[in-house]
């Protein structure tokens, strides 16, 4: 690379240059190592380096406080390091009122079988509004920290993190293995701070002390983070050598004890009123913590309850965050606009005035349907006084769960003259089909499928999102580019991408935002995932009311594509064995068991799925180690009432040594196990002549009794 000519450039020039510059390269910094999509290529970059130290070195007294030369080390090209948790890093449940906190406790007491009058002591915690961190110890040396990510693959910000005073080097007492989960923030008056500095040297500023410590804590190079005023607070544990102790209050003391910082507004509570009670003082707290909480955490104490209550797809059932109520604004509702779904959904978004909200900026809130706009919910009864929506409002606007902008109510008084009823459209906006709405259904729905340009984004957003392909390099703002180019239209062009146009790589290096390294690494990660697990292509293919949990159920039961897809087109007229198959799956429905045929019997759609199959290599569902379990492959009913475990303990028991739970029985039915009041099913296993045993009889087959 030639060296910059800068011979003609006056005082003046130079200033100006060295301020464009430097504001440059911020924004290239940042779309690279924060938002991970480079806006410029490597060559331009280096290019506007050079000239920033050429015209330094000319003029050396017109250097910047925030100058791009003394950013300290190399930045590694390919990102961070994967970490896969030994224990998953889970998102919690919430709850919003008493109410739900009230049906939390009798969740529990459900799940465990304990009767109203047995103790059950809860810890309750404020809920930093951080990033979450674990943190692995061995032999009380830190050698990792990671990322929650996607709950089982996380970031190494291993370098990162020791730079963060809150956490310890090294541990005197601590297990052989101990991994620290907690979570990193920034105080107020640390981030206000930053935020001057950075405006005081043109950098970005950020929005709230949660984005600042997450952008922080993901830096690239770790020498930005350790500039950065960052605090950590430690509330719970993934993989350990040994217990810390029988509660997590007592674990959680413990980690004090170890050297981290704890929240000293932890507390121990024996009622639901204590709770609640712990909540209001928080709460009275919270704009005097100096730091930002958005709710309490409630967890179940005792240690071995926990393990009992165990985990569903995405929250431990031992745990809830009980979020603050939304905070308010009024401001203009200035229009109302569609959004099509990747299912045909049309969704109204609310376009506002500007206005903050909790510290976030609001210009956009969800009105939810037709329904809530007209003032009224899905039976026809009113809300908010039967008051409707209508562009020019002034509306008062809160965050759900400190989350989510929606709009509670409507000032009548501040209702332009002439404002008009909204009227909720019967066509679709993207491609005029019809929008329908079927009885029973709150949602208006795009008939046009996938001549639906809306949907067929949509659907190929969902594709590539985290749960599904998760293809790096390749998200909703690169699905949008191609599609609207006509490069993908459905699912199967992301991996025909390449050969399809020859000479890809020219192309796409050459479009703006790529280079030739990222157009590589786009090609790459899309041949990475053409081996993929079998429940992330059933997620993938985006069928309405099949979740990522359901997904995984499914591929649980049929193990393979083959059998997976092979019993969803037998069961294409709803009835016969593979419909009745379908059906007995525990956790699937007549509404999911539809959806799913449906999908597989549509022509189109099916030739789309099978055109992406064509395309890959799916990897069997991964199956529990069974080795001596005595019901490995059976499929096993439970009915009546059992008194030693509960019927969902003894679900995910049967499931974890290899059997399949059936909510029916069949001649597919190995094994019945049956309690006191069982009927009708013990009454069939009888007749087919099917194994009956009584509560006591299955724990001593499964060695539990």
């Amino acid at each position: 690379m030639s060296k910059p000519d800068i011979s003609t450039l006056s005082e003046d020039e130079a200033r100006a240059e060295l301020e464009r510059l430097a504001k440059a390269l911020a924004e290239a910094n940042a779309a690279y190592h924060q938002k991970d999509a480079p806006e410029i290529s490597d060559a331009e970059y280096d290019a506007l380096k050079l000239r920033n130290e050429a015209i330094e070195a000319a003029f050396p007294h017109l250097k910047r406080a925030d100058s791009p030369s003394d950013q300290v080390g190399a930045t590694p090209s390919d990102g961070f390091a994967k970490v896969t948790h030994a224990v998953r890093m889970l998102s919690l449940g919430n709850a919003f009122d008493e109410e739900d906190v009230e049906a939390f406790k009798t969740s529990i007491r459900k799940y465990l079988g304990l009767g109203p009058d047995a103790s059950l002591a809860f810890t309750a915690e404020p809920k930093i509004d951080g990033l979450s961190l674990s943190l692995r110890y061995e032999q009380g040396v830190l050698v990792q920290a990671a990322t929650r990510g996607d709950g089982a693959v996380g970031e190494n910000v291993t370098a990162n993190a020791r730079t963060i005073d809150d956490i310890p080097q090294e541990l005197s007492g601590a297990p052989e293995v101990l991994e620290v989960r907690g979570e990193v923030y920034m105080s107020h008056a640390d981030f206000q701070a930053l935020n001057d500095r950075q405006a005081q040297a043109g950098g970005k500023t950020f929005a709230n002390p949660r984005n600042a410590a997450a952008g922080s804590l993901r830096q690239l190079d770790a020498s930005i983070t350790r500039g950065r005023p960052l605090r950590f607070f430690a509330y719970g544990w993934g993989e350990l050598s040994e217990d810390l102790a029988q509660t997590q209050y007592d674990a959680i003391a413990r980690l004090a004890d170890l050297g981290f910082q704890t929240n000293p507004l932890t507390r121990l509570c024996s009622s639901a009123d204590d709770m609640i009670a712990h909540y209001r003082q928080i709460e009275a707290q919270r704009a005097t913590l100096g730091y930002d909480i958005d709710g309490v955490v409630y967890k179940v104490n005792d240690l071995a309850l926990q393990g009992r209550l165990g985990f569903r797809s995405t929250t431990p059932r031992w745990a809830i965050a009980h979020k603050f109520p939304a905070e308010l604004a009024w401001t203009r509702l200035e229009k109302i606009e569609i959004q099509v779904g990747r299912t045909g959904a049309l969704s109204p978004v609310a376009r506002l005035t500007p206005v903050t909200v909790g510290g976030v900026v609001v210009s956009n809130a969800t009105l939810h349907n037709e329904d809530y706009i007209a003032g009224r919910d899905a039976k026809g009864n009113e809300i908010r006084g039967g008051k409707d929506i209508r562009e020019g409002d002034w509306v008062q606007v809160y965050r759900a769960g400190d989350v989510i902008p929606k709009v509670a109510d409507v000032d009548l008084s501040k209702r332009p003259e002439g404002a008009a009823p909204y009227v909720f459209p019967t066509l679709c906006p993207e491609c005029q089909s019809e929008a329908i709405r079927e009885e029973g259904d709150a949602v208006r729905r795009c008939t046009g499928g996938l001549i639906c340009p809306a949907q067929a984004v949509e659907k190929l957003k969902h594709f590539v999102s985290r749960q599904a392909f998760d293809i790096e390099g390749l998200g909703a703002k690169q699905v949008e580019q191609f599609y609207s180019d006509g490069w993908i239209a459905e699912p199967a062009d992301i991996f025909l991408l390449k050969d399809r146009y020859g000479q890809g790589l020219q192309q796409l290096k050459n479009r703006e935002g790529w280079g030739e390294k990222s157009a590589n690494n786009l090609f790459q990660a899309i041949e990475d995932k053409r081996t993929i697990p079998l429940g992330r292509v059933i997620f993938a293919l985006g069928i309405r009311h099949v979740g990522e949990a359901a997904s995984n159920l499914l591929a649980r039961n049929y193990g393979s594509w083959d059998a997976f897809e092979s019993a969803v087109t037998e069961a294409a007229g709803r009835e016969g064995p593979a419909w009745d198959s379908l059906l007995n799956i525990d956790g699937v429905g007549e509404v999911m068991a539809t959806a799913l045929v449906t999908a597989f019997a549509q022509e189109s759609e099916r030739a789309s799925i099978d055109r992406l199959v064509a395309q890959l290599t799916i990897e069997d569902a991964a199956q529990p180690d069974t080795e001596g379990s005595p019901v490995a492959g059976k499929t096993v009913v439970f009915t009546g009432t059992l008194e030693k475990m509960t019927r969902a303990e003894a679900k995910a028991r049967a499931e974890a040594l290899g059997a399949k739970v059936s909510g029916s029985v069949s001649a597919k039915t190995d094994l019945l196990v049956a309690g006191p009041g069982a009927g009708s099913k013990a009454k069939k296993a009888a007749e087919l002549g099917i194994e009956t045993l009584d509560e006591d009889g299955w724990l001593e087959l499964i060695g539990a009794a």
